[in-house]
């Protein structure tokens, strides 16, 4: 298990918790295996939505790519999952689609897993307003759940961050939704995220990450599997 200090001249990491707190959050295990099967890549559409499309056809790569960080994992698709492998930092897929992503009144949807690993297996980077931001689930050690950046301060620093533990091999529901004044994100059923971004600047951590832009999921030294990907576009919020 890296220490958290080893995080510190990483691109998108750095510490800020010490170790001894972010390990009393942080779920340690020794063996993992690969996820059960999918449970489906229909999109489920927020209950609001105008439409809602897959992301992921659940058989290849069609509309990503693996994101060339250097030192990245292999990226393969296997029984309707997409595999991230454990690299020497991150391991990503991109959008390479060619329809526009909208950057206000949408919502993402997925399910991703830990499979091996002891950081953030889900960095969902996503287009807000005229800018990019990040929602990273299990990072700073595997515990952090926050949005990088809000005014300037990373997911570790700004009022989003909160500890969470994550049990490995267990599939988890992630939901981001952004409208012209509200951010708001779920875990399974808990509504970790819900801020106004009215008057606040979103944007992006300094580093490789941005290479995720405009739309990426990443984990960082972990091999994390991911299904299920849809895109809802909403009713205009006022």
């Amino acid at each position: 298990m890296q220490g958290l200090s080893s995080f510190a001249g990483t691109p998108f990491m750095k510490p800020l918790y010490s170790a001894t707190v972010v390990i009393a959050f942080t779920l340690a295990f020794s063996a993992c295996k690969e996820g059960s099967a999918p449970s489906g890549n229909s999109p489920e559409a927020a209950p609001d939505a105008i439409s809602s499309v897959s992301l992921f056809n659940g058989k290849d790569l069609e509309g990503w790519k693996s994101v060339n960080f250097g030192g990245e994992g292999e990226v393969s698709v296997k029984d309707g999952q997409i595999f991230l492998e454990m690299g020497e930092t991150m391991t990503a897929i991109g959008y390479d689609g060619t329809d526009p992503l909208p950057t206000t009144d949408y919502e993402i949807s997925l399910e991703a897993n830990k499979l091996l690993g002891n950081d953030f297996f889900c960095a969902l980077t996503f287009p807000v307003r005229d800018s990019h931001a990040t929602f990273v689930v299990g990072g700073w050690g595997g515990a952090v759940v926050g949005i990088s950046s809000v005014d300037g301060f990373d997911a570790s620093e700004n009022e989003t961050a909160q500890f969470m533990a994550f049990d490995a091999d267990r599939w988890y529901r992630i939901r981001l939704r952004v409208t012209n004044d509200r951010l708001k994100a779920w875990i399974d059923d808990e509504n970790v995220i819900d801020i106004s971004i009215a008057d606040r600047e979103l944007s992006m951590r300094p580093g490789e990450i941005e290479l995720c832009m405009p739309l990426g999921i990443a984990s960082y030294q972990t091999r994390a599997a991911l299904r299920s990907i849809s895109l809802s576009k909403l009713k205009p919020s006022s």
